[in-house]
């Protein structure tokens, strides 16, 4: 096998992957991107969705919760938490799960990142026409 043939199986697997997390708007964030930028756009569709995403052990769901709170954590990714919440959303998270992971998160990663999370949260969910969750007690 050579070394074209195992990228452009991981291009094709990541294509499949990145459009079953985003949807369309997955493959438009690519296009877009690869216009400027296509070593990188193959790059992003090659090692997340082609490796990572399509490996065994986690759903979908899981994987975008995990990504949801990773990028909330790191309190400098709105941008990229704004994709991957509507990713979340596509994949079949339920509003509640994605509130309860973005409030997780003011544990770990203080409440200024989980603050930030929860408005990009709200954005997203009034861009959806999801209702937000109401609030739970402990």
């Amino acid at each position: 096998m050579t070394y074209e043939t195992t990228r452009s199986q991981r291009y094709a697997r990541g294509l499949s992957r990145l459009e079953a997390v985003d949807g369309p708007a997955g493959l438009a964030v690519i296009d877009t991107l690869a216009s400027a930028f296509p070593d990188f756009a193959n790059y992003i569709v090659e090692f997340p969705f082609g490796d990572i995403y399509a490996r065994d052990g986690l759903g979908l769901r899981e994987r975008e919760l995990a990504t949801v709170a990773a990028l909330c954590a790191l309190g400098n990714a709105q941008p990229q938490l704004r994709v991957h919440v509507h990713a979340a959303l596509h994949v079949g998270c339920k509003p509640q799960e994605i509130v309860e992971v973005v409030m997780q998160m003011a544990v770990y990663a203080g409440f200024p990142a989980a603050l930030n999370g929860l408005f990009v949260v709200k954005e997203v969910f009034a861009e959806q026409g999801v209702e937000l969750p109401l609030a739970g007690s402990p």
